[in-house]
């Protein structure tokens, strides 16, 4: 199982335990968010310490998840960036649409 999910009351921590976090799981951790969303679940934290590596699909569903998410007044924030995932993030500018933490507590701890 690549994907976790962690209840905190009104926010969910969905945990990526993937290096490469590609195409080939991207369809799946789509689906789990979707299922997040569909379940009135508007705060979502996705935790993505283990990834030394996102491609642009599972970043597509990243990017899809906040957009939807944020249509119902919530908000989708990551966690964890290695250098390589952040270093995607800062080329790719998807900085400026995230907000980024560094420990799993201080996310969860913004939506308050």
């Amino acid at each position: 199982m690549f994907f976790t999910k962690e209840d905190y009351d009104d926010v969910i921590v969905e945990v990526v335990d993937l290096p490469r976090a590609t195409l080939n799981e991207a369809d799946e951790f789509k689906q789990r968010l979707k299922e997040d969303i569909e379940n009135g679940h508007k705060n979502i934290v996705a935790d993505l310490s283990a990834c030394e590596f996102i491609d642009s699909t599972f970043l597509g569903t990243l990017v899809i998840t906040l957009k939807n998410v944020t249509s119902m007044g919530g908000d989708l924030r990551l966690v964890g960036f290695q250098p390589a995932v952040h270093s995607m993030f800062e080329l790719t500018r998807m900085y400026r649409a995230f907000e980024t933490f560094k420990t799993r507590e201080d996310a969860i701890k913004s939506f308050q």
